[in-house]
């Protein structure tokens, strides 16, 4: 009996993925799902919680933007993001109207300190806000699925009852386990929107202390709004919450104020650069391009690829989305950034050109 070549299945690793949309999911009515699958067998294997950044081309310009993954390792042959239409958004406004079944696309990822597994602890909270729910969206499934032995009380905060994401399968599972019980608040109900016999108005302390009596005993993940991040902070910190054990993820477009400080601080970087002695400027050279030049201690490797015209991929520009990570094979640097890279990357060499500065001579393999 002859039989097929067997399947030649791939495990996901932090770096530059094709993958295809496999499925668009209407979740409200300016939510979407968008899922998406290898044209050869992966296992997409990841941290529930972390994320990808899209390598998108917009009228005929790159663009990268990052999102969570909201879907769970334990359905690990697809992954899912999930998408709010932002009013004025570039990217989401896009995937909206352009992103279909079929449509291939480049990945950076999966990476992100905020997950389920580097901080692991037997009872929970977690608070979102909006679309901030798709993290912990994902690490509910992913307890769910694995039957974990997890006391979780889960708040979501939505602007009115037809904006909940996830609604029903939120129901769904929280039906089924008593140890896991689910809290919704709605903003406001009203002619325009379902009615709605929950919490309403905004998570107060008061609801918080209705909802999970022993918050203060919980480790907490929040992930929403800045305004609504910036009130969890403040409710726990002035409850004496031990804020080691509070974790929270956020991150986006760069608004318009900071990209300007930005370009700012680096016109004045650049206008010290020039005043440095050439002695003691460092060697940093990208060995796969033959180019080489030297910099300051205070500049990045990106900056000196940018300056040699060599093209980093970058989104966040903050260690965050891992999108600039290349390969060091020589020397040291300062690298500080946000969740953007693995420990196992690290010892391979890789390091993020965004927030990577030199201590020495450093040689790329870019």
């Amino acid at each position: 009996m002859q039989f097929s070549n067997p399947v030649n299945t791939q495990t996901w690793t932090n770096g530059r993925h094709q993958v295809r949309c496999v499925k668009v999911i209407q979740e409200t009515w300016n939510v979407r799902t968008f899922c998406f699958m290898a044209d050869q067998p992966v296992m997409f294997f990841f941290k529930p919680g972390q994320f990808v950044t899209l390598e998108l081309e917009i009228a005929g310009q790159q663009v990268m933007r990052s999102y969570t993954i909201s879907s769970s390792p334990s359905i690990p042959y697809s992954f899912s993001i999930t998408v709010k239409r932002l009013p004025g958004g570039q990217v989401s406004n896009w995937l909206h109207d352009n992103l279909k079944i079929g449509d291939e696309m480049v990945v950076h990822g999966p990476v992100g300190d905020f997950n389920a597994i580097d901080h692991p602890a037997d009872k929970l909270l977690m608070l979102s806000g909006g679309v901030g729910i798709t993290p912990l969206m994902s690490m509910t499934r992913w307890f769910f699925d694995t039957n974990a032995a997890v006391d979780l009380e889960f708040v979501h905060c939505s602007q009115a009852p037809n904006d909940i994401i996830y609604h029903r399968e939120l129901v769904h599972m929280f039906s089924r386990l008593p140890e896991f019980r689910l809290h919704i608040v709605c903003e406001r109900s009203d002619e325009l929107s379902q009615a709605w016999s929950g919490f309403r108005g905004y998570l107060t302390r008061q609801m918080l202390s209705l909802m999970a009596p022993d918050y203060l005993e919980r480790e907490v993940f929040c992930c929403g709004p800045a305004p609504f991040m910036k009130a969890v902070r403040q409710v726990l910190l002035e409850d004496g919450f031990d804020m080691a054990r509070y974790h929270q993820e956020s991150f986006g477009a760069t608004p318009l104020d900071v990209q300007e400080d930005v370009l700012e601080l680096a016109e004045e970087a650049e206008a010290r650069a020039e005043a440095v002695d050439m002695a003691d400027l460092l060697p940093v050279e990208f060995a796969t391009s033959g180019k080489s030049i030297r910099i300051s201690e205070n500049e990045t490797i990106h900056a000196a690829a940018a300056k040699l015209g060599l093209h980093i991929p970058k989104a966040c520009g903050m260690g965050i989305c891992g999108t600039c990570r290349v390969l060091k094979t020589e020397g040291e640097v300062l690298m500080e950034h946000n969740g953007g890279i693995t420990e196992e990357d690290e010892a391979e060499g890789f390091i993020l050109s965004c927030c990577s500065k030199p201590r020495g001579k450093v040689v790329i393999d870019y």
